[in-house]
């Protein structure tokens, strides 16, 4: 779902947002993951720009580390594939940040916020212990507040896609007939789960098909936003290694 393109917390399946936090100046931090330098480890230097707005080095380990964590994945279990994904999330995500600030959207309120991070919490076990939850968050270097903010910013931008999208998506009840009988059934079926009325099962159908055309609207969203923006990343700079942060 939108999380291909925003990666959602997994438990929402839908929208993943990371402020950019640049100039900072820290004492080492714990490892990153996929074996790169901590937080204060980290030497700033642009990896991308999006017309004009630089995504840094920092800002793309902070991405890396968040993800594996709202996912679930064990710190180190980061591959290269995985590093490209992020990234490119991030310039996504920036194209759609601009589409925020040109539109007014609802803040997104502290219940819904905790909330989403009840949801995460569920994902590591024993983390209804506060020190517990503290250890994990520290494993993946990522301080509580940071959490709170990374989620608002992601929620905001699922609210803008869903105002900009949603509205003009039918779902037809032949189409709703359709995934229920070629889908549903046969997976109930397969799993030896009784089977569910059309009329019970109609609603969450109707859900997922508007889910699935969200993200086909969006994906087609970004790549016109991506074909007017001025977007490079750091092969593209002059140098080895992009440009350098001072």
């Amino acid at each position: 779902m939108i999380k291909k393109y925003l990666h959602l917390v997994t438990v929402v399946s839908m929208l993943t947002l990371f402020p950019a936090i640049s100039g900072r100046c820290e004492t080492p931090g714990p490892e990153t993951p996929g074996g790169q330098p901590g937080r204060g480890e980290i030497i700033d230097r642009i990896v991308a720009t999006v017309n004009g707005h630089a995504i840094l080095q920092s800002d793309w380990e902070d991405a890396i580390r968040y993800e594996a964590f709202i996912d679930g994945r064990p710190p180190g279990k980061v591959t290269s594939d995985d590093r490209k994904a992020t990234l490119d999330r991030l310039i996504d995500q920036e194209l759609l940040r601009e589409q925020v600030q040109a539109s007014y959207i609802e803040p997104v309120k502290t219940a819904t916020v905790d909330e989403r991070i009840r949801e995460v919490r569920k994902l590591y076990p024993g983390s209804e212990a506060e020190q517990s939850w503290q250890m994990t968050l520290q494993r993946y270097g990522i301080q509580e507040k940071e959490l709170e903010t990374r989620i608002a910013q992601q929620l905001e931008l699922m609210q803008l896609v869903e105002a900009r999208l949603r509205p003009g998506i039918l779902i037809d009840s032949h189409s709703i007939e359709i995934y229920y009988a070629e889908k549903l059934v046969p997976q109930l079926k397969k799993s030896g789960a009784k089977e569910v009325p059309l009329a019970a099962a109609s609603t969450q159908i109707k859900e997922l098909l508007t889910q699935q055309k969200v993200n086909d609207l969006l994906a087609s969203w970004l790549q016109n936003l991506r074909a007017e923006g001025q977007i490079r990343t750091a092969s593209t700079f002059p140098g080895p290694s992009g440009t350098q942060v001072k």
